[in-house]
């Protein structure tokens, strides 16, 4: 073999391992495992509790008034979900996961993954699991768009925020429930919350 034609086949394979070691990025064929909940351009597929006023624009679901939810129709046990949220400073909000009753959600019969920079009770403010697990870190919400990460998998139950690791906790309270989207009353009685490219994997 010529040294020309040795080369060649040596860049061949050096492109080909490194193909197979690149990350692949967001929403491309190696994540056909996930299922869209929200594309930003419908709603079907969400049952509505509540008088939240939830409208569709720019790719989002938003809410700025009223007080309610966003609930899939179907329930999942262990899963890892992922959304981009956007609230207001003043916005009440947050993602309820393996909700008991679909009709009537609180953060005593589901866990209430918690968007609300302003709680009045700072404890369990954004990045907690209301009265489960509080923050390991500060993370605020306010007037951007954020990724938000939630794993269950049995009692064991993670939270990250934009990258940051904020709860990982343990709780056996709930195994099973639907996914619902909040729109709550804000510190002022007001806000805005947005929630696109909502995901999740089931295991």
């Amino acid at each position: 073999m010529n040294r020309r034609f040795i080369l060649a086949v040596a860049s061949l394979l050096i492109a080909g391992v490194a193909l197979q070691l690149a990350p692949v990025a967001f929403g491309q064929a190696a994540n056909a495992n996930w299922t869209v909940l929200l594309n930003g351009t419908t709603l079907n597929g969400w049952n509505r509790v509540g008088d939240a006023n939830w409208t569709l624009a720019e790719g989002a679901a938003q809410a700025d008034k009223g007080v309610g939810f966003l609930v899939t129709p179907a329930s999942y046990g262990d899963f890892d979900l992922r959304a981009e949220v956007w609230a207001d400073a003043d916005a009440n909000s947050g993602i309820f996961i393996r909700c008991q009753n679909p009709r009537e959600i609180t953060a005593m019969n589901a866990y209430e993954v918690n968007i609300y920079d302003k709680r009045p009770d700072p404890a369990f403010r954004t990045g907690a699991i209301v009265d489960v697990a509080r923050p390991l870190a500060q993370v605020d919400a306010a007037n951007r768009w954020s990724v938000l990460e939630i794993s269950a998998r049995g009692a064991h139950l993670t939270v990250t925020f934009n990258g940051t690791r904020t709860v990982d906790a343990s709780d056996t309270k709930h195994a099973r429930g639907p996914i619902a989207l909040q729109y709550g009353a804000g510190a002022n009685g007001a806000g805005v919350i947005k929630f696109r490219k909502v995901e999740i994997r089931t295991y």
